[in-house]
């Protein structure tokens, strides 16, 4: 594979300040890839572009809610503006509210929805009409096992992270005359902002690894990884698909 094989392309990532999202940006960029980082907070974008210049990577930060239709389309105008074309969109943006469904309150079932599943489809619609007409695209969204599986507390979740799946599926069918491929990864326990409160509670932290045969966390740096193979050339025959990345969790 060429060191730089993804020369020239622009990558747009949602939740890109932080976590799964600046990783998979400092790997795609280290790959060639200008990139267009979003993220709610500009001081956590800051940081990020910061890092990416260091590397040697063009990059800039947009401030935008991905799950707020204006702003989307705000934020497509300006990322065209800078960029001229969009080829990789990661769709990483997510959040979770912990608490029995009978619960929830409709504001934070919205939330968990509009945020993990109405922000991808979004952000398809702004992205894709400026992928078309090139021979090439790649759209991959953050699902999680939570949507093959499930634990409690976690309704609206697994039933946002199982429609990203269903909508990936016919972006795939709707793309392929385009070479457009979109595809779901699904990661399993990986130590991040989010995992922080399991990973500090020895109880809850152990009930997570009794369900990991790899019997540890997942860094981020793995996941990028994978969604670097499939933005390659190597990676342009995997579309529709779920990826599994979760230490064996789902094996059992």
């Amino acid at each position: 594979m060429e060191e730089k094989f993804l020369t020239d392309r622009v990558a747009v990532i949602t939740g890109g300040s932080r976590g799964f999202g600046k990783a998979m940006g400092m790997a795609l960029g280290k790959a060639g890839a200008k990139l267009s980082l979003v993220a709610r907070h500009k001081e956590q974008l800051d940081e990020a572009v910061a890092q990416a210049a260091k590397a040697g990577i063009e990059a800039e930060g947009f401030v935008a809610d991905v799950s707020d239709e204006t702003q989307v389309r705000q934020l497509e105008e300006k990322i065209v503006a800078r960029f001229g074309r969009v080829d990789i969109l990661i769709n990483n943006a997510g959040t979770t509210v912990l608490k029995p469904v009978i619960e929830y309150t409709l504001a934070e079932w919205r939330k968990v929805i509009d945020t993990n599943l109405t922000a991808a489809f979004l952000m398809c619609r702004a992205c894709v009409p400026h992928m078309r007409g090139r021979g090439y695209g790649r759209i991959i969204s953050q699902a999680s096992i939570m949507a093959h599986i499930s634990t409690p507390l976690r309704g609206p979740y697994s039933a946002s992270k199982a429609g990203l799946l269903g909508l990936t599926k016919s972006l795939a069918q709707e793309l392929a005359p385009d070479g457009i491929t979109a595809v779901t990864i699904s990661p399993g326990p990986f130590a991040t902002d989010m995992t922080a409160p399991v990973m500090a509670d020895p109880v809850r932290n152990q009930q997570f690894m009794d369900n990991v045969p790899l019997k540890r966390y997942g860094n981020v740096e793995e996941a990028a990884g994978l969604v670097l193979y499939v933005c390659s050339p190597a990676g342009g025959f995997i579309t529709g698909s779920d990826i599994l990345i979760d230490g064996g969790w789902t094996s059992r």
